[in-house]
């Protein structure tokens, strides 16, 4: 077949299965986007930063399980898409971005808009690919589709010179491609590590789970709970691991880490065996690494071997798919004919944990506009399967302690990197992926200041979602951090002059409201559900409102605090 590089690129995409992209056509990406058009199969989402490009493609990726596809011309074009390339990475998701490049002939001699972007973004990619003919264009686009989507999943980036997409030349389409040094992992667990984990689970007398996002990637939400059950062990997850079981389940204690529930880092520190799946086992989650699990024996399961032992010890690594690895512990208890009373010392200890905290959360539910309560009306609004995403900062976190995650893959936040501006464009990339469900992005305003001139991309584009906003006029997690741990010095926090949000919705032709009681919002928020189009809530919030628990920097779990 012999065509231009731009429709080989265009081709290549239709045969990944590719629906729609985000993005922004650029003078070293024109070809491309003439191509778009002409053949009308894929449809772009003309964003109006790369950077939420990046983002909306990630929403979009979480939510439906596919890749996300997003794409940038090249120079600033090109490393505008890096923060959201570097999100991508850190939390595991499967992404292609596609960039313009100077022709063949300029590129290292400082061209207008050149950038050497595969150099740039090599270390927050899967792999990068410099594209030198149009006939490599179907291999390569094969390539990063599977590479992107298998193993740990994470973003790869094809860079494409302008005059290698108007080559003219001959091209096939593999159905199969190899990368050499690359294997396609089969995600079995090694049966003697299996059983190895079996033996310390029978014999632990505190056991926990530790589930993080690969559970949820791996779609084994089933397994986990199964295992559970038969072991009747806690389960804890990490802030990608939220939603990976029902919040809601009696086992469940909710998210652990430097903002996580009091009684989830207090079991998770006093248990004798911690199965963890899935998970990295950040700092963020555990806090002291080098305190961790120091009374415990770890399990640590993961398709990643480079995660396991890179942060803390696994006593008995396991690397595989966390899906195929709880099914085969699973079976291997009940093949012994193993079931753990539920009437065990442990559970007791876990049910005065909850009592003993739950008047602490009471507590903060208490006051006008107190956000965990209005988390609480939120969850009572959303049917289960409602998706919701987050900005970076307070707003993140009340939202992960109080916002009830039933299904997986409905919880949408930066948790690695912890990007500010996130929530807003990914939670459009979410409603792409699935328009029929409702979207909320709960936002800081500090966070949607960075990207909110989406507006004008969810009015043009006809994608309507919620936009709660914990309006503080600072920025607030920043805030806390230097009130608390800097004897109260503010610098450079408070906003100061920040938009009416409600003019600015309606300037971009959304709909704007502010409230100021709990009855407003709950009435607002069902009438926004119902809105043609996007609907900003503003919420003021007192800019000294603080998240509660919180462990501070250099503590461990156990010393969670749940009022300053």
């Amino acid at each position: 077949m012999k065509i231009s590089g731009a429709a080989a690129m265009v081709e290549a995409l239709e045969r990944e299965k590719v629906e729609v992209m985000f993005g922004i056509p650029g003078g070293a990406t024109i070809p491309f986007f003439d191509e778009l058009i002409k053949r009308k199969t894929i449809r772009n989402i003309l964003v109006r930063h790369e950077q939420c490009a990046a983002h909306m493609a990630d929403g979009y990726a979480r939510v439906s399980g596919r890749v996300g596809v997003a794409t940038a011309t090249s120079g600033p074009g090109a490393t505008n898409l890096v923060t959201g390339i570097a999100a991508a990475y850190m939390d595991s998701t499967p992404l292609v971005a596609i960039t313009g490049q100077v022709p063949r002939n300029m590129i290292g001699r400082d061209a207008f808009q050149e950038a050497d972007i595969t150099g740039i973004v090599t270390p927050i990619t899967k792999y990068t690919f410099l594209v030198m003919s149009a006939s490599q264009i179907p291999s390569v686009i094969r390539t990063a589709f599977m590479l992107a989507s298998t193993n740990r999943p994470g973003p790869v980036l094809v860079d494409i010179p302008r005059d290698v997409q108007l080559e003219t030349t001959e091209v096939t389409f593999p159905d199969q491609v190899k990368l050499k040094g690359y294997t396609i992992r089969s995600g079995d667990p090694h049966p003697y590590q299996v059983k190895k984990a079996i033996g310390a689970l029978i014999n632990a007398e505190r056991p926990i789970i530790l589930a993080g996002g690969g559970v949820i990637m791996s779609g084994a939400t089933n397994e986990l709970i199964e295992l559970a059950e038969l072991l009747q062990a806690p389960i804890v997850t990490s802030l990608m691991g939220k939603g990976s079981v029902p919040e809601t389940h009696p086992l469940c204690l909710g998210i652990v880490g430097m903002h996580g529930k009091a009684e989830a880092n207090i079991a998770l520190e006093e248990a004798d065996v911690v199965l963890a799946v899935g998970t990295r086992i950040s700092d963020r989650t555990v806090m002291r690494l080098d305190k961790f699990g120091e009374n415990a024996k770890i399990i640590h399961i993961d398709i990643d071997p480079a995660e396991i032992g890179k942060n803390v010890r696994a006593d008995i690594p396991i690397v595989a798919d966390a899906k195929k690895a709880l099914k085969a512990i699973k079976e291997g208890l009940v093949k012994m004919g193993f079931k753990r009373d539920p009437d065990t010392p442990w559970l007791k200890r876990i049910k005065e944990l909850r009592d003993q905290f739950a008047s602490e959360y009471e507590e903060l539910l208490r006051g006008s506009l107190r956000p965990p309560k209005l988390m609480k009306i939120l969850r009572q609004i959303l049917p289960p399967d409602a998706i919701v995403t987050t900005g970076v900062g307070q707003n993140q976190m009340w939202s992960a302690l109080y916002f009830e995650a039933l299904q997986p893959r409905t919880f949408i936040t930066s948790g690695g990197l912890g990007a500010m501006g996130f929530g807003f464009p990914a939670a459009l990339g979410a409603k792409v992926a699935k328009p029929d469900k409702p979207v909320v992005d709960i936002d800081g305003d500090g966070s949607f200041l960075m990207t909110e001139q989406e507006l004008a991309t969810s009015i043009c584009e006809n994608i309507p979602i919620v936009v709660m906003i914990m309006d503080n006029r600072s920025l607030g997690m920043v805030r806390q951090w230097q009130s608390m741990m800097y004897e109260g010095r503010l610098s450079y926090v408070d906003l100061g002059r920040v938009p009416d949000f409600v003019k600015l919705a309606e300037a971009y032709g959304a709909e704007g409201v502010k409230v100021e009681s709990y009855e407003e919002f709950e009435s607002c928020m069902k009438r926004a559900l119902r809105s043609e189009v996007t609907v900003v809530i503003d919420i003021p919030v007192p800019p000294d409102e603080k998240v509660f628990p919180m462990v501070l920097p250099g503590r461990r779990l156990k010393e969670v605090i749940c009022r300053g």
